[in-house]
Parts: structure tokens; C-alpha cells; sequence
């Protein structure tokens, strides 16, 4: 647990007004804290959606179906506790997600593992995984290098960045000298959620999420999904709750650039406004956070927009949503890792757990089939691409090589940020130069055991805490995994031998 700032339950007098661009998870994060303390709040997103890369847009299909496409399947791990937390504040209850049963995964060599039945205790948890798993086996363990593998037992933040961020997630487990089956089926699935190639991936943030989901947690690697789209599951509720709390949500407006007000303060500039702010969170994915800092030339201090204007995205993907004429087979999981197939990571059947695909498979006695590509090569041909990625899919499900696609889907993005070896240092953390503005997203480094949506969550509240500690008043509480492992053992070995 990480108490907040302590102080007055909400401000008092003249309450300050705070602009948070981007109205992503961050974003949404930062305008909670804020408006809930009586700051007022203006939130600024450019796409018409709520929600960043979890957002979820209206499109219809030929054959008259309207239907919500977004830019794919985002699993709500147990450890998102901050996400959780703040989501809570439309829906108590959490009835917007609904779990899967497993964690899946299958190798084009026949190979397969599961979570299911892995323990969730560390350090039975990695050790279970391990005795589980049909990619080890007793003759791999000896010729595994222990002294390589010391950093994964006692990971501390921003201790391990030290450690590792000089190296590679595939060096680390090439020194290790993991099997090369589980190399592949498991953590290299795992590197690839951060929508990058291992060999460019640091080993730091590998080693990060070992520790959440196996020596620093007791939730394992199982996990909820929203059982609608995400406009309807998560966002309108928690937008219905902010403007609740007074918050002014301005969609499809686009940030230019944030200059310094005449008599103190951040004039934050769009198309067509230009309105003074007391305070400014930026909560923008990469590549927006760059253009509002080349364009702000007073913004912090010239070395903070140099390491801004440095930070790289991570390679393209591609989301290709299916709606197919007949269904998959029944025993089909929900959801389904890859690797071996040549560019498919992983797929979906969306009827399996989102109401809105359910109901459009009863009516049509379809299949709704989602299909993630990560980390594909920029050069890549689009058109080819998605073939390929459909060809993949007839190999791991065979029953839809006789399916006729009614309609199709593909989103091709590439604004994630990218965790490059040797990048930490260049990464925004949350405080700047300038105490009134601050930087919140899953791009910020933390001493917080946390990543992907958990890291934007908790980077948001953050940076609201930031804020409300100028103004004297409390702040939220924030919760993650323990920051170092759980096991004094195995912790003592590292200390010992490493």
C-alpha cells in the first residue's frame, strides 16, 4: 500500500482548474482523483471515444449489423488493482467483467500449456509452472544457468532497471538458457505484450512482469474480460460518474500545443480554444505526447522535451476482428496464445465472453473471431499481412477454412510505447520541472512494481497526487504487488550468490 498525501478532504476557496489531456486510462485515472476532490477538471481527448487504445467506436457490417470495433482484447489481470479500483467507481461490484477460465497457450509444434491448474502462492507459483509446464522437462533444468536466472527472484523497482535494462529479453533468457520451447510458448508471449520483438525488448521490464504475475503476487496469470464492448462495459459509466463530479469532457478536441499564461499558469491551446489552467496532466500515448512537446517550446525545461522528443513506439500490429458464417468448434477457448504460426499471436472468440458478439452469433449462427498480430515488420504489406494472419488462423482452428467471412475489421496501429534496452533513462516520470504540470500513461517509469494498463492506472493517480499535495489536500491510496519478492529464501540466495 502507498497512502496518498495527506491533507483536507477536498479543496477549499477557489477550486484550481486542472486540464488532463488524453482520456485514456491515465487520463481518466488523473480526472477521477481530481474531480472527486472538488478541482475542476477539463478533460481533453482528440478521438470522438473515450478510453486510449482501449477505446471502442460504432462501424456497420455488410450485412446491416451495427457493430463496436476497437483495437482488440485486453486482458484484466487480478494484480490491476489501481485499475480495478477506479473502475470501481461506476460499477462497485466489478460486474462489467466476467473471468476466463484459463490462460492458454499452443505451440505450432503440438506443445500446450495452461495456468489453470499452476498455484498461485509464491513460490509454488513458479515452481509449479515449471513442474506443469510440458515445455520442461528434468533433463532441461541442469543445463539451465541458476546464477543468470538470480535477478528474476528478487525483483525491486527501479532496482532492476539498474540490473537489466542494459540487456535484452532474449539475451536474458538465452543466458539463462531457458528451453527453447518454453523460450518461445511462454515468455516470449509474454515480452510480446508489450507489442515488441523480444531482441528489442529490455530485460528489465521481462523481469518486472515474472515478479507480478509469479514471485511477487498470489492472482497467478488468470485474468477478467469486459463482457460488452469497452464504450459500454467501462467507459460511459466512469464518463457518467465524472461528469457526476462536475468534470468537463471535451471529445474530438485536440491539443496543439501549452504555453505559459501571462500572469502564471498553462494556457492549453486547440483548434479552436485557448483557456488558462492552474495545473496540466499529460496523459498521452507516445507519439501525442511528442507532438504537443515540439510544439511547446516553454513546456518543463529544454532537457526534459529533449528525452521527450527521444522516446521511440514500438513496431506496428495489427487487430483483424472476423465475422464468420458458422461457428468455431465448441471446446474453442475464449481466448488463445500462439507462437510458431508465423505472424498470429493470439486468438479470440469473441462470443465466448462479450455479450455484443454473443448476440450477433445467436442471430446468424456465426463465429465473432479476433486476431492479434504483434511487433510486425514496418515494412510490411498490409493487404499480405492480413492474409497471412487469416491462413495462421486456418492452421490453429481448421474448422474455418470452410468459413466465409461476412465481414471483416483490421486496424493497423503503432503508437505503443516501446521499452527499448537501455531506454529508462529517457522515460518521463511523473513530477517535471514544473510542479503544476505533470506526465501520467504506461510510457512513465515509477518505483512501482507495475505495467501495462495497471502502470497507466496507477501513473494517473500519481500524477493527481502530485497535484493535490501543491493544494494540501489528501490524495488516493494505491496498491500494487509487493515491491520485492515474496520469498525471503529465494531472496536471500540472489543477495548471496549474486
Amino acid at each position: 500500500m502507498l497512502p496518498g498525501p495527506k491533507g483536507r478532504q477536498r479543496v477549499e476557496g477557489q477550486a484550481p482548474r486542472t486540464a488532463v489531456i488524453g482520456g485514456g486510462i491515465a487520463g481518466l485515472a488523473a480526472a477521477t482523483a481530481l474531480a472527486e476532490r472538488g478541482v475542476h477538471v477539463t478533460l481533453y481527448e482528440r478521438e470522438q471515444q473515450l478510453g486510449g487504445r482501449l477505446a471502442g467506436w460504432p462501424v456497420g457490417l455488410s450485412d446491416g449489423s451495427a457493430v463496436t470495433m476497437s483495437r482488440g482484447f485486453h486482458a484484466f489481470f487480478r494484480q490491476y488493482y489501481n485499475l480495478r479500483g477506479l473502475l470501481r467507481r461506476a460499477d462497485p461490484g466489478l460486474r462489467m467483467l466476467t473471468a476466463l477460465p484459463d490462460y492458454p497457450l499452443q505451440h505450432s509444434g503440438g506443445l500446450q500449456d495452461s495456468f489453470a491448474r499452476v498455484p498461485r502462492t509464491p513460490p509454488w507459483s513458479a515452481l509449479g509452472f515449471v513442474a506443469l509446464s510440458p515445455t520442461f522437462g528434468l533433463r532441461d533444468l541442469p543445463r539451465m544457468n541458476a546464477r543468470a536466472a538470480l535477478p528474476l527472484l528478487d525483483v525491486r523497482v527501479p532496482q532492476v532497471y539498474e540490473q537489466l535494462d542494459g540487456l535484452s529479453a532474449w539475451d536474458l533468457l538465452e543466458r539463462i538458457r531457458f528451453p527453447e520451447a518454453a523460450h518461445h510458448l511462454a515468455f516470449e508471449v509474454f515480452s510480446r505484450s508489450f507489442f515488441a520483438d523480444p531482441r528489442d525488448l529490455s530485460a528489465a521490464e521481462m523481469a518486472l512482469m515474472f515478479h507480478i504475475y509469479f514471485l511477487g503476487s498470489s492472482e497467478g496469470l488468470l485474468f477478467d474480460v469486459p463482457n460488452e464492448p469497452f464504450p459500454a462495459a467501462l467507459w460511459e459509466p466512469l464518463a457518467h460518474y465524472l461528469s457526476g463530479h462536475g468534470a468537463d469532457i471535451r471529445t474530438g478536441q485536440s491539443v496543439e500545443s501549452i504555453q505559459s499564461a501571462p500572469h502564471g499558469g498553462s494556457q492549453v491551446i486547440t483548434q479552436d480554444t485557448e483557456s488558462r489552467y492552474d495545473a496540466v496532466v499529460l496523459a498521452l500515448d507516445t507519439p501525442g505526447l511528442q507532438r504537443v512537446v515540439a510544439q511547446s517550446p516553454q513546456l518543463a525545461d529544454p532537457e526534459w522535451r529533449s528525452r521527450m522528443l527521444r522516446l521511440r513506439t514500438a513496431p506496428p500490429f495489427l487487430v483483424s476482428r472476423l465475422w464468420l458464417d458458422r461457428p468455431v468448434a465448441a471446446d474453442r477457448p475464449g481466448f488463445l496464445g500462439t507462437s510458431g504460426y508465423g505472424p498470429l499471436d493470439n486468438v479470440s472468440v469473441l462470443e465466448r465472453w462479450e455479450g455484443e458478439a454473443a448476440r450477433w452469433s445467436a442471430r446468424y449462427g456465426g463465429s465473432v473471431l479476433e486476431l492479434h498480430a504483434y511487433a510486425a515488420a514496418g515494412h510490411a504489406d498490409r493487404a499480405s499481412e492480413q492474409e497471412r494472419l487469416v491462413g495462421q488462423l486456418h492452421r490453429v482452428y481448421p474448422e474455418t477454412r470452410d468459413a466465409q467471412i461476412i465481414d471483416a475489421r483490421h486496424e493497423w496501429r503503432a503508437d505503443c510505447p516501446l521499452f527499448p534496452v537501455g531506454g529508462y533513462a529517457d522515460r518521463p516520470e511523473v513530477r517535471t520541472s514544473d510542479p503544476m504540470v505533470t506526465v501520467a500513461g504506461d510510457l512513465v517509469r515509477t518505483q512501482l512494481p507495475v505495467a501495462l494498463m495497471e502502470r497507466a492506472a496507477t501513473t494517473g493517480f500519481l500524477a493527481a497526487n502530485a497535484l493535490l499535495e501543491q493544494w494540501g489536500v489528501r490524495g488516493q491510496t494505491l496498491w500494487t504487488v509487493p515491491d520485492k519478492g515474496r520469498v525471503g529464501v529465494l531472496r536471500a540466495l540472489n543477495r548471496a550468490l549474486g
